[in-house]
């Protein structure tokens, strides 16, 4: 009874989409063509099948970049009347993976087709659900810079913690899933070494060759890379400022607010500087960029995250900028609430790519080490 309920569920899953249909479709194309075998980390994978299943396309769906070269260089994409965009079908079936894997599912849903609704009003109630919680004390003033004078440490320890908590295990519910319907192995230090690397140099957003990505035309540029850049590791020196001003708390007995030249003040600006760079620019990019390169219905969802990441990182600058100003407690609310917006609909949205991606990165280094039994790509 339990082989039979596992087929059965093997064959449910085993259901293609209309989106993965055409993931199939293209990669059959594609793996008949070979023209573009050497451009990115997908290509090399798909040498190493002749059919694709659902977990085969969801793999090489998150493993594409979206850098857009194979597109350009195809002599079946559009108006050809094989009509193969990669691109395009590659980026339809990574939004169904960011709701597939979403825990809990309905959220995922919601977030679909309402990105910056959901992101913005969530953000925005939280703020006022803050405000009411300060004013119904009678006073929302603070001084000398003093955030804990207008949320108590263990308050917002207390929510914080609870939504960066969800948020993880949301995150890694989708992970833990994901990476259990693409691979059947475990992974070498190796292979996680190099997947780390991967990420964290974003050596695909090169363009498999290093030149860059395409944008609104077939002229590469290194531009969307470098702004990833900015974004990422801006968060990074955030989420670093804030790891700081926790041990200065709880290990130093040093408590906030902290001097301009201290750690987790330099840390903080440096981090909300390179959040206000590289979201803009990928904003900038984004709405610049060729429709061929893109599902137009994940517009919402990128535009999003990407508005979020931009409005944290000025309200922070300006908090900072105005913390002994009488303006400090309203900034703090605003601040907060996009922060916690931020935190509550990112296992739902963009930052969900990252995660998935990174799977697909470490089953690709995997894939690597292993024996092609095909004998028929490059690898």
């Amino acid at each position: 009874m339990q082989q039979l309920n596992e087929l059965i569920q093997e064959a449910q899953r085993s259901v293609l989409s209309d989106q993965e249909n055409e993931v199939d479709r293209i990669m059959t194309i594609c793996n008949a063509c070979r023209y573009c075998e050497g451009f990115c980390a997908v290509f090399p994978a798909m040498t190493r099948r002749l059919r694709f299943n659902k977990a085969d396309i969801n793999y090489l769906a998150n493993l594409c970049h979206n850098c857009g070269a194979c597109l350009h260089s195809c002599q079946y994409a559009p108006p050809n009347e094989f009509s193969v965009n990669v691109p395009q079908a590659m980026a339809a079936v990574r939004q169904e993976t960011y709701i597939e894997y979403a825990w809990p599912k309905s959220f995922g849903r919601l977030y679909k087709n309402n990105g910056i609704t959901v992101g913005l009003s969530s953000s925005i109630a939280l703020a006022f659900f803050l405000w009411l919680s300060i004013v119904s004390k009678g006073s929302i003033e603070a001084k000398d810079g003093n955030f804990y004078a207008v949320f108590p440490h263990n308050t917002l320890v207390l929510i914080f913690g609870a939504v960066f908590t969800f948020s993880i295990l949301a995150l890694g519910i989708g992970f833990y899933n994901f990476w259990k319907d693409i691979s059947k192995t475990g992974a070498s230090f190796a292979a996680i070494g190099e997947s780390a690397h991967d990420a964290l140099t974003m050596k695909y957003l090169g363009g498999g060759h290093g030149e860059g990505c395409t944008n609104e035309d077939d002229g590469f540029t290194l531009w969307r890379k470098r702004f990833h850049h900015f974004t990422f590791y801006g968060f990074m020196l955030c989420f670093a400022s804030t790891s700081v001003a926790t041990i200065y708390h709880y290990v130093l007995g040093l408590d906030a607010p902290y001097a301009l030249n201290s750690l987790p003040v330099i840390l903080g600006v440096f981090g909300g500087l390179g959040l206000l760079i590289g979201p803009f620019g990928l904003l900038f990019l984004n709405l610049r960029r060729n429709p061929l390169h893109g599902d137009a219905r994940q517009k919402p969802m990128d535009r999003a995250f990407i508005l979020l990441l931009f409005l944290i990182s000025i309200s922070g600058l300006l908090l900072l900028g105005y913390r002994d100003s009488p303006w400090m407690a309203y900034l703090l609310i605003v601040h907060l609430g996009f922060v916690m917006g931020l935190f509550l609909t990112m296992p739902y949205g963009k930052f969900a790519h990252g995660v998935y991606r990174v799977a697909a990165l470490l089953k690709n280094a995997v894939e690597k080490r292993q024996p092609n039994t095909l004998k028929l790509g490059s690898d």
